[in-house]
């Protein structure tokens, strides 16, 4: 002060303060701003206030970026630039971050897991966790419902803006076309059985003496034996002492169809689900069981199934239904006169008592062109055919290669469909189709069940070979989903006949009785149907188990009975028509789409052997005089075009073709 004087001394300090206040500011205006942001007050002593005790400047709670302020920044007391990174002695005595700053914030929670025992860490993360959660999920719900009131139909209707909805209108009535249709009387069947089963004490008795001989014989004691009388079959149940082996009693099978002089003994061994050995026994006096008494039954009338099949009634007299849709497809096999065409009357019946005409149609095969006639009648209700077919029953093999290589055609159509309406299987779409959401401008349509019903599927396999197995293979691989079903009856179950293509698609099997025990494993892949009674008598396989049922009996004029019933109801103009099949559908060719591929002469040759009716070779060498191998090519060529049938050998070849308007029809369709 001596040698600048008291003016100068008060210009220095101004000036000190000068740049003082402006390092301040500098250096503080970041904090200032995020502690404004936050909407808290600072304490009025902030700015007066020395940093030797920071835990004195505010008086609440502190955000993260103030800690990070007083470990990671300085104070405008240090007097050096704000670059410099050490901070002040006070500062680096301070506590590590990690612990608890100011003593009014609540961090017992936060620091509790680190200080409390094993179980009482479990114990408050359970806590923890169970409170997070249910406290997410609601405020994820609460906002989700301040954002979108009506969330639910807002997105519903925005992902479907584009679909079909016609439900305004009310649900299609698929039946309306035939509305006043009546489904046939019980009344129309023959009640031949009592009904009560007629129990014969005295020959129930006799079995079972007999039957403990035997056993007491080879030394097998059995504690119990209970009886369960069928119409004409009764299952004897044994418990055998203990330590008793089970494979003893199964080699005595013989020697009990011996003692009782009975044919068609079988031993279960054991019965699948009990504790217990059976052994079944035909009766002396077996009865029928009706088909009327089956379908009148609680059971068939009350079930829910889609297409409902009554073979029968088990041992112990219930009554045997199954689902075809779930099955999905059923082979039938049995010896001449065993009661297999009687089986299948059994399951059409069925499905007649029970589908209406918009919900089922049949395609019935009849090699032997008698068994199923009687259908004839129902044509316009319930049968499916060809367009240019002048029958609905198919009992040509020419034409069933061509009804079997329309159903494919017609099953990819249906997948098609399936495809286009987002759907799985025939019974969602329908359902979809029904409440309206589905445009029929599009092509959707009501889509009905088809069953597939050939008889004597050995002599086709026998005549055509692989032009019939390999569509059928096709079907019974695809086809559950959209609606169509095959069932398939032989009297022969060779190796040859029942192939293990035909196998491995149909796992449901219906034996009757056979000749030896190699047929019956054809069939079933076990022994037993060569044990069977005959006249009805089956066993049902669907995996593993077998149900041994005793078939409805329907006789021819039942069936006529019904068939005139719905005939003589309303019906639709026509059958419904299967699409037409590919020419290369049994693998001949691309006749149709490539016309390159046809002689020049194949159209005259097409008219030649239509106005004659003479499928030959010979005939189209002379009139065209052509050589023999240009003439075969020719003939092939028809073959595969539809127009006459395969070799048969030193026989003419058979014309397909009946005048030339279906010649026509059929150049129409080739684009000739």
């Amino acid at each position: 002060s001596a040698s600048i004087g008291w003016p100068g001394t008060f210009l220095l300090l101004l000036a000190s303060l000068l740049i003082f206040l402006l390092f301040t500011r500098l250096s503080k205006r970041p904090f200032f701003d995020r502690w404004l942001s936050t909407g808290r007050k600072a304490t009025p002593s902030t700015t007066d206030t020395s940093d030797e005790n920071p835990e004195s400047l505010l008086d609440g709670e502190v955000p993260d970026e103030f800690e990070e302020s007083w470990t990671g920044r300085t104070t405008g007391d240090d007097k050096t630039p704000p670059a410099t990174p050490s901070p002040e002695p006070p500062v680096s005595e301070e506590p590590p971050v990690a612990e608890p700053i100011f003593p009014s914030q609540p961090l017992e929670t936060t620091i509790q897991p680190a200080k409390s025992p094993t179980t009482d860490n479990n114990s408050a993360a359970s806590d923890v966790s169970f409170e997070i959660r249910v406290g997410n999920e609601d405020a994820i719900e609460d906002e989700a419902d301040d954002a979108f009131p009506e969330a639910g139909p807002n997105l519903r209707s925005k992902a479907n803006e584009d679909s079909y909805d016609a439900s305004y209108l009310g649900e299609y009535d698929p039946k309306l076309d035939l509305s006043s249709y009546k489904y046939p009387d019980i009344k129309l069947l023959t009640q031949y059985e009592s009904p009560e089963t007629i129990v014969n004490t005295e020959e129930q008795n006799s079995n079972k003496r007999r039957i403990q001989e035997v056993l007491e014989q080879f030394s097998i004691r059995i504690s119990s034996i209970t009886a369960t009388v069928g119409a004409t079959v009764t299952l004897y149940e044994i418990i055998p002492e203990p330590g008793i082996r089970i494979s003893r009693i199964k080699s005595l099978e013989n020697d009990i169809a011996l003692s009782l002089a009975a044919l068609g003994i079988r031993i279960i061994a054991p019965i699948p689900g009990k504790g217990t050995i059976g052994i079944e026994v035909p009766n002396r006096d077996p009865q029928i069981v009706s088909m009327r008494s089956v379908l009148s039954s609680k059971k068939f009338q009350e079930s829910k199934y889609e297409l409902p099949m009554a073979l029968g009634r088990t041992i112990t007299n219930e009554v045997f239904t199954v689902d075809l849709c779930k099955m999905p497809h059923v082979l039938v096999a049995g010896a001449t006169g065993q009661g297999k065409s009687v089986g299948l009357n059994a399951m059409i019946t069925s499905l007649l008592y029970k589908k209406h005409p918009a919900e089922l149609k049949f395609v019935l095969v009849d090699p032997k062109m008698v068994e199923f006639n009687i259908y004839s009648a129902i044509e316009k209700h319930f049968l499916a055919k060809l367009p240019d077919d002048s029958k609905a029953i198919i009992t040509d093999f020419t034409k069933v290669i061509q009804t079997l290589n329309s159903l494919p055609r017609e099953m990819d159509d249906r997948y098609n469909l399936l495809m286009m309406a987002n759907v799985r299987n025939i019974k969602e779409y329908n359902t979809k189709f029904v409440n309206r959401h589905l445009n029929p401008e599009k092509g959707h349509k009501f889509l009905p069940y088809i069953v597939v019903v050939i008889d004597e599927f050995g002599d086709l396999i026998m005549t055509a070979g692989k032009e019939i197995e390999m569509p059928i293979a096709r079907i019974a691989q695809k086809a559950r989903a959209v609606g169509i079903h095959m069932i398939i009856a032989t009297q022969r179950p060779t190796t040859n006949i029942i192939t293990g293509t035909i196998k491995a698609n149909f796992p449901a099997r219906v034996a009757f009785r056979v000749i030896s025990v190699t047929d019956s494993r054809t069939i079933l892949d076990a022994s037993g149907a060569n044990q069977l009674i005959g006249r009805g008598d089956l066993l049902f396989s669907q995996g593993s188990d077998l149900v041994r049922v005793q078939c409805a009996f329907v006789d021819t004029p039942e069936v006529i009975n019904v068939t005139n019933y719905i005939s003589e109801q309303r019906s639709y103009p026509t059958a419904f028509y299967l699409p037409e099949p590919t020419v290369d559908g049994a693998g001949g060719g691309n006749l149709l789409s490539d016309p390159g591929e046809r002689d020049p002469l194949f159209e005259e040759a097409a008219r030649l052997i239509v106005i004659h009716q003479q499928g030959s070779t010979s005939l189209i060498q002379r009139k065209f005089s052509i050589g023999y191998n240009r003439a075969g090519r020719i003939v092939d060529q028809l073959e595969m075009a539809g127009i006459i049938g395969p070799n048969e050998g030193s026989k003419a070849r058979q014309v397909l073709v009946e005048d030339e308007a279906q010649l026509e029809n059929l150049f129409a369709r080739m684009g000739i």
